[in-house]
């Protein structure tokens, strides 16, 4: 459907930063909004025409969400598949589609899937019990990495195993016998690279550059645009990026996390089937940024230019010091110093570590962009 004769109206399930920021891109283009949400106090909720309130993976209530909107698309992937293919039986159109988010939300599916097309990966097994962890250490090599296969995120969900002594409180960690897990090798990597690979309804592609990023505590950062390294590099990364999002057969953003290992292999680490933290440089950094290309692309629209627009950008993840429900001390002297480049979610509670917001500078170079991004960072906190 690429031609409307009115207004689109887009329903978005969920309604965390990602939402607000696929309304405000939207919102230039004269779409419509409407949120599903379990809380009605989510970052999106101010910035929506409306807001549904309810139970995500009820599909009585995705059918009645969905039946009021011309397409729908999500924010986490964390909404059941089957709750989605009961709305799209009904006649709602959803993308990524029921059946993609079946594959991508189960990690050990989703690795199985990238395999079976060629994608390499870490090696990685499932594992039921103690026994089969201890197994997937003897062969693969100490330590490996324990990971629930759905509802990880930003650290959550995995762990480090770094010997037999250590399985029996890794498999407690990770809730073994209530959650399905599995096992990954750990790989020893010199850098952490990502893209955003946007893929219409009608088959049109935008490849964003590829970043660098740079995690603590297992939570993103910065990332760095373009990722310092050769063309060469660079090339091999979009083409591996492409081919995972083509595997799952996506439609819409698509995060793509990978791995450069010490040898200068190239391995996906994982697909978020959805707009993506690595991307949010794109909203001042490139022509056409992930959140607008997202909606041309669920919506069939022709895609915008994903290119830069400058010669390199920084992004950081502005993180929750402390637990606090009100805004850090240096926030509006951040706003009055650095205007346009900060970016806060408006959470109504911060937790340690938590992402409350974004700054995103935009230079001749990433030095000088991640000089002026950590004296943002400084003046808020």
């Amino acid at each position: 459907m690429s031609e409307w004769s009115r207004s689109p109206v887009v329903g978005i399930i969920g309604g965390g930063q990602l939402a607000r920021m696929l309304c405000l891109a939207g919102a230039p283009l004269g779409i419509t909004f409407r949120l599903l949400e379990n809380h009605q106090e989510c970052p999106a909720a101010g910035v929506a025409g409306k807001l549904f309130q309810g139970d995500w993976n009820r599909p009585e209530v995705l059918r009645e969400f969905g039946q009021s909107c011309d397409v729908v698309t999500l924010e986490n992937e964390f909404v059941e598949a089957s709750a989605l293919r009961t709305a799209e039986e009904s006649g709602v159109r959803i993308y990524p589609t029921p059946a993609t988010m079946e594959i991508v939300q189960d990690k050990f599916l989703q690795k199985s899937e990238l395999v079976k097309h060629g994608v390499e990966v870490a090696p990685f097994c499932s594992v039921v019990d103690i026994i089969e962890i201890l197994r997937c250490g003897t062969e693969f090599g100490w330590p490996i990495i324990l990971k629930t296969r759905k509802l990880g995120y930003d650290g959550k969900g995995n762990t480090t195993v770094s010997g037999p002594d250590d399985v029996e409180r890794a498999w407690h960690y990770l809730g073994g016998g209530r959650h399905a897990l599995y096992c990954e090798k750990f790989i020893p990597f010199e850098s952490e690279l990502a893209t955003i690979i946007t893929t219409s309804c009608s088959g049109e592609r935008a490849i964003y550059p590829i970043v660098e990023t740079i995690q603590e505590n297992h939570i993103c950062r910065q990332v760095l645009c373009p990722a310092p390294f050769e063309d060469k590099l660079l090339r091999e990364a979009s083409s591996l990026a492409i081919r995972a999002v083509n595997a799952v057969r996506g439609i819409g953003s698509f995060g793509v996390e990978m791995f450069l290992s010490r040898s200068g292999k190239i391995l996906v680490n994982e697909l978020a089937p959805r707009v993506h933290n690595s991307g949010h440089y794109s909203i001042e950094a490139c022509h056409t940024s992930q959140f607008e290309n997202h909606l041309r692309a669920v919506l069939g629209l022709k895609l915008g230019s994903p290119d830069l627009k400058v010669e390199a950008a920084v992004m950081i993840n502005i993180l929750a010091m402390q637990n606090l429900s009100r805004w850090p001390s240096g926030l509006c002297q951040g706003f009055n110093n650095f205007p346009g480049m900060i970016h806060w979610y408006a959470k109504t509670e911060s937790r340690v570590g938590r992402k409350m917001g974004h700054i995103t500078t935009t230079g001749q170079s990433l030095q000088e962009c991640l000089q002026l991004a950590q004296e943002i960072v400084s003046t808020i906190y």
